[in-house]
């Protein structure tokens, strides 16, 4: 038996698939497809969710000012959040086949920074907002409860916020940026073959 293996013949021997800007023209459309869908959605969401917490407002017509000044900053901080996604959609818009690799990786790159700030600032602003907006309104219904029932509701409503910040944040930018990150990738080695061929 021979132990001799030669591992650059072996390594250089190895076929290289090289990306093919179709499938990856592709991909980016899915990309944009599932990004609008889901903008599109969390736009809905954010509207519907800020006129029922209008409606509670007008019908149960909360005695403290805190409760109002509650309820403002959950509906600025949804409003404020849509306003900043739909910005967004600009951009995937900007992506056209007809662009050149440079120009397509270009856009590419303007939307990974996009999802970044929309990650880290805008997320933190909207949770920071809602937090402090549905403390605030809570405060008069909760010093009306009994202290049992006052720990029950605010230990649930924290653990809510915690279960969103700590774990369905950070899995669903994980997600998204590695989506856009492998695309980002394989446009930059197609770019990298064109500057070298």
């Amino acid at each position: 038996m021979d132990n001799n293996i030669n591992f650059n013949e072996l390594w250089s021997g190895q076929k290289i698939v090289q990306p093919n800007p179709d499938d990856l023209i592709l991909k980016v459309d899915k990309l944009k497809k599932a990004n609008t869908k889901r903008i599109v959605y969390t736009n809905i969401t954010l509207v519907l969710t800020s006129v029922f917490i209008c409606f509670i407002w007008y019908y149960y017509q909360p005695q403290f000012i805190t409760s109002k000044i509650g309820i403002v900053l959950m509906v600025l901080a949804m409003l404020s959040f849509i306003v900043a996604s739909n910005s967004s959609l600009v951009l995937y818009k900007k992506l056209d086949a007809g662009e050149s690799n440079q120009q397509y990786l270009k856009t590419l790159l303007l939307i990974k920074e996009k999802q970044q700030f929309m990650q880290t600032t805008m997320l933190n602003l909207y949770f920071l907002f809602l937090s402090v907006g549905l403390s605030l309104y809570m405060y008069e219904y909760v010093s009306r409860m009994s202290t049992l029932m006052a720990v029950v509701v605010c230990g649930v409503t924290a653990l809510w916020f915690l279960f969103n910040w700590f774990y369905l944040r950070p899995k669903q930018i994980k997600k998204q940026e590695a989506k856009l990150n492998e695309i980002i990738a394989k446009f930059e080695d197609i770019q990298g073959q064109l500057n070298n061929g």
